[in-house]
């Protein structure tokens, strides 16, 4: 009973952790998906909860084979996940207009069923464990320690090892596995006890699971190029929509860097393009020593150290599969530059005075908090040059603009100097837009810079910076908070991505 208790805790809480790392090139892995999650889980192992307690005082003969089924439906339930999240993820979100009501539809159509399946036999074991003893609560202490122990040992096996070493799809396949076996040895026991019971409908349900096991390694398949400890990353070739050689790196659903082969120096991202110009404006060029938070395809470092090695520009990406998957893929030579491989604000603390910082790192939309707050601002002021300026990449919605004042207030605590920066077309397009604040002790020498264009209609490029009474205004309108250590909520006030 204890190992059963323990396999089935175990591996319904790998359900749960996999299952945001599945739904992360669909939805982005924030706040809004993990919230879905828990609450898709835990409504599922409610059900089963309430559902096992129905058989749990039949005989036990009866209790046996309605394991059976939950084992089995279980193995049928987590193998179906992996062609679902495929099928459904595209109509879900497609017709559902709201996006956090569709996160959560999709991740009950997903995972509610094999949470169910995982939450029935909890009662069934713990009448079982307690029929034959006058120790009822001894065995009842015991069987639920066991399944505390397996949920943590599920949840760390999930984390550090399964997804790392088998990735998404394969972990599922492990856990249907389990749900399988434990269908078996619940059949096995059942139809050696004497008793009257219609076991047909049990057997026929262990090999249906048996069969879904089966077939599972023929229905994997991964959005992703590569799952690392940290992300869902894909390299995707979009030569045909630039005209040239290039390929754009997504990091769970967003886009993190386009690097054009062979060039570069021609930056197509408008964040990126904006950043470069006011560097250069800057310091009549590439600084000599930058710091970047996050890497993504490197396509600043990259660019900056085109002419030459620049080991003063060092990049602070925690994924080391994303910097493999650069080299390989977006004709990056890591070697003219440092690289880290550590978080950002551990690592900016071991690092010198530099020219500029970077800030260009995302969990979903969001930058994640620890790197928008007022102390991590105040650490960045102290690493800069006098002259040294802070550029950082942030998203908004254009009809809130929640985040961007906020951010703006909570750098003005820090920084004399405080810019918005936007390409003119970004700007025009509405909807959820990418700004670049410039942070530092001096403004920008101007406030419009022309780049020469990049497509074929010979358009030219317009950054604009917006003006500063406008912005102002906007802060003193939302009165956003102060963003600290404390409490920085900047996924609630840039709101879900639409």
């Amino acid at each position: 009973m204890l190992l059963a208790q323990f396999l089935i805790a175990a591996a319904g809480l790998v359900v749960e952790i996999v299952a945001g790392r599945m739904l992360a090139p669909y939805v982005g892995m924030s706040l809004y998906t993990w919230t879905a999650v828990i609450a898709v889980v835990l409504a599922g192992f409610s059900a089963g909860h309430w559902l096992g307690g129905l058989y749990a005082d039949r005989p036990p003969r009866t209790a046996l084979l309605a394991l059976t089924f939950a084992g089995a439906f279980g193995a049928i339930t987590t193998v179906a996940a992996l062609p679902l999240v495929r099928l459904l993820s595209a109509p879900v979100l497609g017709t559902i207009t709201d996006p956090v009501g569709g996160i959560v539809i999709l991740t009950g159509l997903l995972f509610f069923l094999p949470s169910l399946a995982a939450g029935i036999p909890s009662p069934i074991l713990a009448r079982l464990a307690i029929i034959d003893t006058a120790r009822s609560g001894r065995a009842l202490g015991a069987l639920h320690a066991v399944s505390a122990i397996g949920a943590i040992a599920g949840t760390l096996a999930a984390g550090y090892l399964f997804i790392a070493w088998l990735g998404t799809s394969w972990t599922l396949i492990t856990v249907a596995a389990i749900y399988a076996g434990f269908a078996v040895v619940c059949l096995l026991a059942a139809l050696r006890r004497p008793g009257e019971a219609r076991a047909r409908a049990a057997t026929l349900t262990c090999l249906a699971g048996l069969l879904a096991l089966g077939a599972a390694p023929f229905l994997t398949g991964s959005a992703c190029t590569v799952e690392s400890r940290y992300y869902c990353i894909r390299s995707l070739d979009i030569s045909g929509e630039i005209g040239a050689p290039a390929r754009l790196m997504v990091i769970d659903h967003l886009g993190h860097g386009i690097n054009v082969l062979g060039a570069p120096k021609r930056l197509e991202m408008p964040y990126t393009a904006v950043i470069d110009a006011l560097a250069r404006e800057r310091f009549g060029g590439p600084p000599d020593s930058a710091y970047f938070i996050g890497g993504g395809a490197l396509t600043l470092p990259r660019a900056w150290s085109a002419d030459a090695p620049r080991p003063g520009l060092i990049v602070a990406e925690i994924d080391p599969e994303v910097t493999r998957i650069a080299a390989r893929d977006f004709d990056v030579d890591p070697s003219r530059f440092t690289l880290r491989h550590a978080d950002a604000r551990a690592a900016l603390r071991d690092t010198g005075q530099v020219e500029a910082v970077i800030g260009d790192a995302f969990t979903d939309i969001a930058v994640p908090a620890h790197l928008v707050t007022r102390e991590f601002y105040a650490e960045i002021a102290a690493r800069l040059t006098p002259d040294g300026v802070y550029l950082m990449n942030l998203i908004d919605h254009m009809d809130r603009l929640h985040a961007l004042a906020a951010t703006v207030r909570t750098l003005k605590t820090v920084f004399p100097v405080v810019e918005v920066w936007i390409e003119a077309e970004d700007f025009a397009s509405g909807g959820r837009t990418t700004f670049v604040l410039s942070a530092g002790s001096t403004p920008s020498p101007q406030s419009r810079i022309l780049l020469p264009p990049t497509d074929a209609d010979g358009t030219p490029r317009i950054l604009g910076r917006i003006p500063q009474a406008r912005i102002d205004a906007l802060v003193t309108r939302l009165d956003p908070p102060v963003l600290t250590d404390d409490y920085a909520p900047i996924a609630r006030l840039i709101g879900p991505a639409g």
